[in-house]
């Protein structure tokens, strides 16, 4: 069962949804789970495990994890990578809660790379960042790739996903200024980004959805004097994040 339901995990957002659980793997991303006290449903791990990985497991057995010794091969077939760590862990999909009075909010509209909407959690978590809106048509934030991606942003910041009607309640019950990342935007440093405000970055192939651009009061660009047309979206949302922090610390 404990093999069927990793396999499992791999695959569909709707098998991830329906069971309740997500895949981490490598001993880094189980360690940043366990700080987090993130609740566990097993671990399993191999005979490659190296030293850090042995105690990592011993702390797991001490919180009273379940934890398991497989073959190599069985953690190879188990691991969505190609060169596993030795240790993987299935964990319960948890919500974590929205702060009452958020004042930064992202919302990545039809983001479908994973390594994107990964890149982009992990920058929203750095940047302090109240809590991700995943719009329909974004690709699932607990898919393993994103997961990897976001190198632990999902233990330390809220991700929820939410249709187009409750992402606007969410912005107006919260009085937040809704900003669009578009290349044809008012430069971001020329924009007040102290007060309370949702920014919605699009995905690179069709850019922000009609219901994005319907929600957003004003637009932002990052400034390119080279030759580059657009930047990686992953890239630009943590650029324009990281706008929002220097206007806010200096």
């Amino acid at each position: 069962m404990k093999m069927k339901l990793t396999r499992a995990l791999q695959g569909r957002a709707k098998e991830r949804r329906a069971s309740g659980a997500f895949l981490v793997e490598g001993v880094r991303l189980v360690e940043e789970a366990l700080a987090a006290d993130w609740p566990f449903r097993f671990a399993l791990y191999d005979e490659t495990l190296n030293e850090r990985g042995i105690s990592l497991v011993e702390g797991l057995k001490s919180r009273g994890v379940e934890c398991e010794i497989v073959s190599t091969g069985v953690m190879k077939s188990s691991s969505e990578t190609g060169a596993p760590q030795g240790i993987l862990a299935v964990l319960e999909r948890t919500n974590l809660p929205i702060p009452n009075l958020p004042t930064f909010l992202l919302i990545p509209d039809q983001i479908r790379d994973p390594g994107n909407l990964g890149t982009l959690l992990r920058s929203a978590a750095a940047a302090g960042v109240d809590a991700v809106l995943l719009p329909p048509e974004t690709t699932d934030a607990f898919a393993p790739k994103v997961v990897r991606s976001g190198m632990g942003a999902h233990f330390r910041l809220p991700i929820q996903s939410m249709t187009w009607d409750e992402i606007e309640q969410a912005g107006k019950s919260a009085g937040l200024q809704v900003f669009l990342a578009d290349m044809n935007g008012r430069f971001c440093w020329e924009a007040d980004l102290r007060q309370p405000l949702a920014l919605i970055v699009g995905g690179e192939a069709d850019g922000a959805s009609e219901s994005a651009r319907r929600l957003a009061m004003m637009s932002l660009s990052i400034p390119m004097p080279g030759k580059t047309e657009s930047l990686n979206v992953g890239v630009a949302g943590s650029v324009l994040m990281f706008e929002v922090v220097r206007q806010r610390v200096v």
